[in-house]
């Protein structure tokens, strides 16, 4: 971690916000932050692929105290996914609407996951929206009518290097020059979607390959780096709460 932490400071980085997928991510997550502060900070959820691990006598407790704490900016990973069912739907649904129900008490931002459930993810965030303060649906890959629909409900759009992958992401490229700037963010999910066109190629992402999305990005929106980075900046931090 503390070359990764480098690595990431080396490329200009400003901040970096750690992704809680189930307990003991939250949990490791917020530990580091210590570590890093004002440098770290953390999310707190449950990934819908852990949502069968959820309780409402302890897990909910248990992220109700990480959500306390200054260092977690927003309450997530969580969300629907309906492409592998790794928890039952029934399940992911309950954990969803727990989530909701949590950011919602702690006045905090959601970090939403949806694959292959836009439509029952969308009338969830429908119903609770107002309650909420803001979300970003996060490595978006969908469609521009899918991100029109999030647009519609106030919500981010969050970029990943799957918009640098030739065989799939190409169609992501009119989303990006769609999505106003101060709803857009960029982010590399590391240690996954590592951008298939960096060269030399490289098979572990990095939080330091984040400017080789913003380029990408700048690309499709044709603007450049320089003029974009400090607007990302802008909306990522306001986003997340993160002082200047």
């Amino acid at each position: 971690m503390p070359e990764v932490i480098e690595n990431a400071r080396r490329a200009n980085l400003d901040a970096i916000v750690l992704t809680g997928s189930d307990e003991a991510s939250c949990l490791e997550s917020v530990e580091l932050t210590k570590a890093y502060p004002g440098f770290l900070y953390s999310t707190a959820g449950i990934h819908p692929h852990h949502a069968s691990e959820f309780s409402v006598a302890e897990t909910l407790p248990l992220l109700r105290s990480l959500c306390e704490l200054p260092q977690v900016v927003a309450v997530g990973e969580c969300g629907l996914d309906f492409n592998r069912d790794i928890s039952p739907r029934e399940q992911q649904l309950s954990c969803f609407s727990a989530h909701l129900e949590l950011a919602a008490a702690n006045r905090l931002p959601l970090f939403l996951h949806e694959r292959d459930a836009h439509d029952a993810f969308l009338s969830v965030l429908r119903e609770q929206r107002a309650s909420v303060a803001a979300g970003v649906v996060h490595c978006f890959t969908g469609t521009l009518e899918q991100a029109k629909a999030y647009l519609d409900l106030d919500l981010h759009i969050g970029i990943t290097g799957w918009l640098c992958d030739e065989r799939r992401g190409q169609h992501l490229e009119e989303v990006v020059r769609y999505v106003p700037i101060d709803r857009l963010m960029i982010e590399t999910d590391a240690p996954y979607l590592a951008p298939r066109d960096y060269r030399p190629k490289i098979k572990r992402n990095e939080p330091k390959y984040l400017p080789h999305i913003l380029e990408s990005v700048a690309r499709c929106r044709g603007e450049s780096a320089e003029t974009l980075a400090p607007q990302l900046l802008s909306t990522t931090r306001q986003f997340f709460g993160l002082a200047g």
